[in-house]
């Protein structure tokens, strides 16, 4: 069986890298490695998402769900210094990474929990929640953890979704309006949708 990124423990050799990027203005020093989304680089969808996100009127915590080695998570707490942000992800060697990142780039404002989605997290409430979800975990997994995500929603809290037109972008505007009610497409470049729900 092929091993995949939303795996627990990743058994793909460990060669850890550090590279450098810019988000929101600020230049990142980000540590990656085998076995985790992305690896090379902040793909287009995160980046996408990084930049039109802002958070909600609601006072609250942010959850970076999925976060992988850490970039949205990361960087929407260092634009947002006065919110706790949780990073959490299902993946052992992201979580160990996103970690080492937070140290890397003087981010103190976040905590992280190894969490098949909100298995972790004890009924904690958010005022927004950021997810670039695993599509190739399937359809099921992503529109539950649409689904988890409104129960862990404060009122007015909002949810935040990257999703490509091909991997699923309809069928996923479809979901959230069955269960918010409405969806609003944020952003749609180069086949990406940024897609925001209001509970």
């Amino acid at each position: 069986m092929s091993e995949h990124y939303y795996s627990q423990n990743p058994q793909s050799k460990s060669s850890p890298r550090k590279w450098y990027y810019q988000l929101r203005g600020k230049n990142f020093t980000f540590e990656s490695d085998y076995g985790v989304f992305s690896k090379h680089e902040v793909d287009y969808g995160s980046r996408l998402l990084i930049e039109r996100f802002e958070a909600p009127l609601v006072p609250g915590g942010l959850l970076d769900l999925g976060c992988g080695y850490g970039p949205i998570g990361l960087a929407i707490a260092d634009s947002y210094k006065g919110r706790g942000v949780m990073l959490t992800d299902i993946n052992e060697r992201a979580i160990s990474l996103a970690k080492k990142n937070a140290q890397h780039n003087g981010v103190t404002n976040v905590e992280f929990a190894l969490s098949d989605r909100f298995s972790n997290l004890s009924g904690r409430q958010f005022a927004a929640i950021l997810t670039n979800p695993p599509i190739r975990a399937g359809k099921k997994t992503v529109h539950q953890m649409f689904e988890d995500s409104k129960n862990n929603l404060l009122a007015d809290g909002q949810l935040w979704v990257v999703i490509q037109k091909k991997q699923g972008a309809p069928s996923a505007m479809d979901k959230l309006k069955d269960l918010f009610g409405s969806v609003n497409v944020m952003d749609r470049s180069k086949g990406y949708y940024i897609l925001m729900a209001k509970k």
